[in-house]
């Protein structure tokens, strides 16, 4: 069973921008999850998901330096610790995302398995929620 989900997006922004968009909460909360976050190393944050087969996350921010965002993701329902991170990088024209989410082997048997094609397809839904909110709403770039 693979534990790392990768994915890698271009964004044709500004570095500071996309920081501002997968740090602030009011910036999440509108692209992706009604959230209660800060980019605060030890700030216990809490996503909370809507919809029948949703449920809340929450986990602690564990690195917020520029550009670098790690935090432990945590599904209410389903408590396994697993590890999200974003890296920013700044490239000619604008700014290469990478997503990396890990531990999710620590599921046990089919779990994992759903688990990792959930997050798989979350993540891709995600990084075109964020393409089109840094597109659309904050006319960035």
């Amino acid at each position: 069973m693979k534990d790392i989900i990768s994915k890698e997006q271009l964004f044709n922004h500004p570095i500071q921008k996309v920081w501002e968009a997968i740090t602030h909460q009011d910036q999440i909360s509108t692209w992706f999850i009604s959230a209660n976050f800060k980019a605060e190393k030890g700030y216990q944050y809490t996503f909370n998901t809507s919809g029948d087969d949703c449920s809340p996350i929450h986990g602690e921010v564990l690195e917020a330096t520029p550009y670098t965002l790690i935090y432990s993701w945590i599904v209410t329902e389903n408590p396994i610790h697993t590890i999200l991170k974003w890296v920013l990088e700044e490239v000619d024209g604008g700014t290469k995302l990478y997503l990396e989410h890990s531990g999710i082997s620590k599921y046990e048997g089919e779990t994992a398995v759903e688990m990792f094609e959930s997050f798989y397809g979350g993540w891709d839904n995600c990084l075109k929620g964020l393409t089109d909110y840094l597109k659309e709403v904050i006319h960035a770039g």
